[in-house]
């Protein structure tokens, strides 16, 4: 071929030298037009017949490689290997051996995209899988894909300068510390990436608090080097993969897992308010309907305890009595007993804690059924505010600091 071309422009008068640069120019644009040709042909008709295909059919992963571009890509290589294959139509070993390179580099390029999009799809694909939320591997295909990048970068140089890879290679080890140093964050992330994902410390959807970092929301994204949170004012935070490890943070994954969310909140009585029952409000208690077993079923006990020990009951600080504190910590266990938002199958209590400075703490610890943020709000405020309702009825005060209504009522 390089031959009959050659003799074309040596007839036209060409000088020789010159005859022969254009020759391998003309080849080297008829090869260029031919491959051409080929992509076309592909990418028009090859290229959308398997578009077609993969869209009719019900499979979800020859779709993302479609998406991912990883066919499209693909076929880039073909006119590297055109042009390869057809450098000996040159018949000049030096020419030849400069397309060879010049093709096999291109290829090579081509090949490291394709490694790219293909690594890309197989994350995509492995989404899709439940596991994928427990064990994420987006870290481990980061270091495969940079593990890719630099084979491909030394065989592309390896084949320009015309020298094994092999050669290149051994020279890797000696170049070991640079990379530790360039690529340190890297090799922490992946590091920490294998514990967190070993271990099970963190997972994809797992509501995360790490207040050094300003993070509380759900992890969305677990890469090489970092984590990403979206916190609940819908803003992002990228935390170091590595600092979940040499860090503490608090994973609410355990509360999903458990069924219920805590309820954990106190409500303060004024010391003042506190003192024994008298037989109206008795009486009076007996009506309520989660305490009128309670309330005779005490006065049966107090009543035998007196007896038994010929406790003078006349005077009131003689002998065990009802109090108004004792008889509402009563009612509000019976209540959030029968309360439909509470789990009853994990623990409840109602309970005194050490008085202080704003009265006496009553706290309320129990578990919601709905782990869900606005179901468990909305449970918890209906309590309290019956709470809050009912306090006066047992002859109790919520203590509060002094407001200007307060000193306003004292003036008067």
């Amino acid at each position: 071929m390089m031959k009959l071309v050659r003799t074309f422009f040596d007839e036209k008068g060409v000088e020789q030298g010159l005859a022969e640069v254009l020759a391998s120019l003309a080849i080297t644009i008829g090869i260029i037009i031919f491959s051409f040709i080929i992509h076309l042909v592909l990418k028009k008709v090859f290229l959308r017949i398997v578009t077609k295909i993969i869209r009719k059919n019900k499979l979800i992963w020859d779709d993302i490689l479609l998406e991912r571009k990883v066919i499209q890509r693909a076929i880039l290589i073909v006119p590297g290997v055109l042009f390869f294959s057809l450098a000996g139509i040159y018949e000049n070993p030096d020419i030849t051996r400069i397309v060879e390179r010049l093709a096999s580099t291109y290829v090579m390029v081509i090949v490291m995209f394709v490694s790219s999009s293909l690594i890309d799809s197989i994350d995509d694909i492995y989404r899709t899988k439940p596991i994928s939320k427990i064990r994420p591997i987006k870290g481990l295909l980061q270091v495969v894909k940079i593990a890719v990048y630099i084979v491909i970068a030394i065989i592309i140089i390896a084949t320009l300068l015309d020298q094994s890879p092999l050669i290149l290679l051994s020279s890797v080890g000696a170049l070991a510390a640079v990379f530790s140093f360039v690529f340190k964050d890297s090799i922490l992330g992946f590091i920490a990436g294998i514990q967190l994902t070993s271990n099970d410390m963190l997972r994809i959807g797992d509501w995360i608090e790490m207040p050094k970092y300003g993070a509380d929301g759900d992890v969305i994204d677990i890469t090489l080097n970092t984590v990403k949170v979206q916190n609940w004012d819908k803003t992002y935070v990228t935390i170091p993969a590595y600092s979940l490890i040499s860090d503490s943070f608090k994973n609410w994954r355990g509360m999903h897992q458990f069924g219920g969310r805590r309820i954990k909140r106190s409500i303060y009585i004024d010391v003042n308010s506190v003192d024994f029952c008298t037989q109206e409000m008795i009486q009076n208690l007996k009506k309520i309907h989660y305490l009128k077993d309670y309330v005779t079923e005490k006065e049966k006990e107090l009543e035998k305890y007196n007896k038994e020990n010929s406790i003078d009951t006349d005077q009131v600080i003689n002998g065990r009595r009802m109090t108004n504190l004792g008889t509402f910590r009563a009612y509000l266990k019976n209540y959030i007993m029968n309360h439909p938002g509470i789990n009853q199958d994990k623990l409840m209590i109602v309970r005194q804690l050490a008085s202080g400075e704003n009265g006496i703490p009553l706290e309320i610890y129990a578990f919601t059924r709905d782990t869900a943020w606005v179901s468990y709000e909305g449970v918890q405020s209906d309590i309290f505010d019956h709470i809050f309702a009912v306090a006066g009825e047992f002859g109790l005060r919520v203590f509060q600091s002094p407001s200007g209504y307060d000193i306003k009522s004292m003036k008067k």
